[in-house]
């Protein structure tokens, strides 16, 4: 685990969103005991004079100014107040400078339009909330939006949708820091499930009735747990209850993605979970995900994740993590 805690700073302005400052301080903020090693190195800094008001009728006392993000390793916007208002110029050159010594910035809702004033999002993909999607585009065409997804990690640069997303993606960069074990225990404390994919949809277009909610929740949770078996939408949609084009329809409704895309990226988290947990070999966990021949395995993991077993396993195995 690291010997210091990563230095990450929230940006605070007048009429900040307090819900989208709130899952940052949840997740990175707060003190967590129930770990032995450091957590983040919080502040929270203001980009421009008081006094800071917030949604709700609260008002913000801050850590310091700009000066704080010199040393920030990653930098997080929540929402900005105003798509259509560019952020101070003073901010737009921190966040460049930033960026040139390798910050990671990352973006709430409309926390975007604050990245992509400052340039840091040109040729890149990004997302925001689905209201604020074609305004992006329009604003700042040199941005890839992504639209109707949950957030978006390009590595350096890491935007989401609104609200709730946020904590996705939050999540999201705990385990990127410190692996899968650490980010599950921090959703059990927030009482959340198991984290979402950040290229899930961002809402149900039509709520599912209740009958469907009753027969989906079980057999995803059966899915999971039997994902080395092989499936078939014909034998899913039988033991849900429902023929194969209803069960289809039900399911991409509920998760964004068709049964065996879903099924697809479970087997690459449990992967990913035996790479962080296990000596096993390629060979063998390859085989325990249900992808049968390590090619297939890598295949597909290089394909959602863009990195190879190998690589992940340098990276966030229990062994990097120990130092």
């Amino acid at each position: 685990m690291p010997k210091r805690p990563h230095r990450l700073v929230v940006l605070a302005h007048d009429r900040l969103s307090t819900f989208e400052l709130g899952l940052a301080v949840e997740v990175f903020g707060i003190p967590r005991p129930e770990f032995d090693f450091p957590w983040y190195d919080f502040a929270v800094a203001a980009v421009e004079p008081g006094p800071l008001r917030a949604t709700g009728g609260l008002r913000l006392e801050v850590d310091g100014g700009l000066g704080l993000l010199r040393r920030a390793e990653t930098i997080v916007a929540p929402g900005w107040r105003d798509p259509e208002e560019t952020p101070p110029a003073a901010l737009l050159a921190a966040l460049r400078r930033a960026q040139d010594r390798g910050a990671r910035l990352v973006s709430i809702c409309s926390g975007v339009f604050i990245l992509a004033a400052a340039g840091l999002l040109d040729g890149r993909r990004a997302t925001t909330h689905w209201r604020y999607g074609a305004a992006l585009a329009r604003r700042h065409p040199a941005v890839r939006v992504v639209p109707d997804v949950l957030y978006v990690d390009e590595g350096q640069v890491l935007t989401s949708a609104g609200s709730a997303a946020g904590l996705d993606l939050c999540l999201h960069i705990v385990r990127r820091d410190h692996g899968a074990a650490v980010a599950n225990a921090v959703a059990r404390r927030l009482v959340l499930p198991a984290h979402r994919e950040g290229g899930q949809a961002q809402f149900i277009a039509a709520p599912l009735a209740a009958e469907g909610e009753s027969r989906l929740g079980p057999l995803l949770d059966w899915m999971r747990s039997h994902c080395e078996q092989p499936h078939e939408v014909a034998a899913l949609a039988a033991r849900a209850g429902m023929s194969p084009r209803s069960f289809a329809r039900r399911f991409k409704q509920a998760t964004g993605l068709a049964p065996l895309d879903w099924l697809l990226r479970q087997r690459v988290r449990r992967a990913q979970d035996l790479l962080e947990t296990s000596d096993l070999p390629i060979e063998r966990i390859g085989e325990r995900c249900g992808f049968g021949a390590p090619e297939t395995l890598r295949h597909h993991f290089r394909r959602v994740l863009g990195t190879t077993p190998s690589a992940y396993r340098r990276a966030f195995g229990g062994e990097s993590r120990s130092g």
